[in-house]
This record gives C-alpha cells, structure tokens and sequence, in this order.
C-alpha cells in the first residue's frame, strides 16, 4: 500500500528485526511530542517491535548529537531519529542552535555509517511549528520514513559487500 506524502509516496517497509534509537527534545515539548507519536506510529505501521524501540529524551535540540553518538558507539540500534523542535527568537541565538545541532547530527551519522532521520524542524512561530508536527505534515513520521528507506537501500546496495 502507498500513500502520498507531500512529493514523497508513503511505501510499507519491513522493520520487524529492526532496532531503533529516538532521541527527542523536551523542549517545545507540546511539538516534539507530537513528532514523536507519527514516527512511533510509522514504526509500528512498518512492524517494529514495540521492545525493539529506544527513546531518551534530553533537554533540548543541543543535546541530540550527544545522545545519537552515544546510542551509535554502542552498536546495538539499526538506525536512529533525531526529533527537536528549535523556533526562532528575538536573537541569534536560534541559528547557532540549528547550525551546530544539523552539524553535530551529521558528524554522527557519517563517524559511524548510521543512518540517522533528520527531525529537527526550524520555524519563525509557534504556529509553523505546529503545522509541521501534525497530521499528514508530521516531520517526525517523514524522518522515520526517510531512515527506514536509507536501511533498506544500505541493506539492499552494500550489507553483502561488507562481509566480503
């Protein structure tokens, strides 16, 4: 079954030996939890176990790419997502945030060949952000798309080149 998503078609991809690793932002909690619950629901829609999903939530979208690399160094997750929520303020403040948070995520992900979804949604308002983390417009389910797609085509491209 598909479904359109944006630009994007909805596929069903098997996770049922997946493990994945979420680590969301309490900050802009009323967001991030929402963002949270379209990429749990994508899981389950796509059979990830309800026991083979890790999520720890840390303060802010700051603390992500520590957490990431932490939950990369000890190998035991398939993937991972990346949910925060940073809005724009009266000072530069939200662009470093941004900035160093997309780096830190990357950094993770290219350090140890893990495909990480990029949630992290940046907004001038709080409206902006409620419209990106609701219904069919939920960037958290998109990331969890996203990353489940990049396992499949890493699995289907290079997991026997590896063993060789």
């Amino acid at each position: 079954m598909q479904r359109k998503n944006n630009n994007r078609t909805e596929k069903k991809i098997s996770g049922i030996n997946l493990k994945i690793g979420i680590a969301v932002a309490e900050f802009n909690w009323d967001i991030t939890r929402n963002m949270l619950n379209g990429a749990i629901n994508f899981l389950k829609n796509n059979q990830v176990k309800n026991e083979n999903i890790k999520i720890i939530k840390v303060p802010g979208s700051f603390e992500i790419p520590l957490i990431c690399q932490t939950m990369a160094e000890f190998k035991k997750f398939d993937a991972l997502i990346a949910l925060s929520c940073i809005i724009k303020g009266k000072t530069d403040h939200y662009h470093y945030i941004a900035n160093e948070t997309s780096k830190g995520i990357m950094d993770v992900m290219l350090k140890y060949s893990l495909p990480i979804g990029f949630g992290v949604i940046t907004t001038n308002n709080l409206k902006q952000a409620q419209e990106r983390s609701d219904g069919k417009n939920n960037k958290g389910r998109e990331a969890t798309q996203a990353v489940l797609e990049m396992i499949k085509i890493i699995n289907k491209n290079f997991k026997n080149e590896k063993s060789k």
